[in-house]
């Protein structure tokens, strides 16, 4: 069973509509109270970083969700909801993320292309990870972001973009994935990853 967490900042009406077309069982959590009994947890997300860490901290999701990603929870990040996994961020210096995963959260450089990246783009594999069993090379996803997130560890890659430069546009590792992408916008590829995250419930 999964919980898509709801905390004022995620684009719950898609990502519901998405896996219930695809046969999830989910259920949108509002309170850490119940976070206990489901194995998988769905963090989406769209907005500031400061925002979005201010709003999980002010409904007290910061530390369960901490500890059920050490306890082998299988944890899924979008957008911002991938952000918000690492140490911080420039858009809100001094505000820390959850730190889930090593690494900070950089804006793209200005002057050689436009920003925000928005639109669709191919990504390639860098690392293996379960969620993206099934996609190929190439593959394309739909972004909108302006920042982008810098892993301490190369291996934390699984999939890398360019736009402006490289960089990664999901990172997993073990029982944690997470991507920058919008896969309940992305068409097939996306529904793809989002059937894995059903199928693979509790990896």
């Amino acid at each position: 069973m999964i919980a898509v967490i709801d905390y004022g900042m995620g684009n719950l009406g898609s990502v519901a509509k998405v896996l219930t077309a695809l046969g999830g069982r989910f259920d949108l959590v509002d309170t850490p109270d119940t976070l206990d009994q489901y194995s998988s947890i769905l963090l989406p997300g769209v907005g500031n970083f400061g925002d979005g860490m201010s709003n999980l901290a002010g409904r007290g999701f910061v530390e369960p969700l901490k500890r059920l990603a050490v306890e082998g929870r299988h944890l899924f990040g979008i957008c911002l909801g991938m952000q918000m996994l690492f140490d911080s961020s420039e858009e809100a210096p001094g505000i820390s993320g959850l730190g889930i995963l090593p690494g900070r959260v950089r804006l793209f450089p200005a002057g050689k292309a436009k920003v925000p990246h928005m639109g669709w783009n191919s990504v390639r594999k860098c690392s293996s990870h379960p969620m993206t069993d099934g996609l190929r090379d190439g593959e394309f996803f739909y972004f909108v972001h302006s920042y982008y997130v810098e892993p301490v560890e190369n291996t934390d890659t699984v999939l890398e973009c360019d736009y402006i430069l490289p960089f990664t546009a999901a990172a997993g590792r073990d029982n944690i994935f997470a991507t920058q992408f919008h896969p309940e916008k992305s068409q097939q590829a996306g529904l793809r990853l989002l059937r894995n995250f059903i199928e693979k419930d509790g990896i």
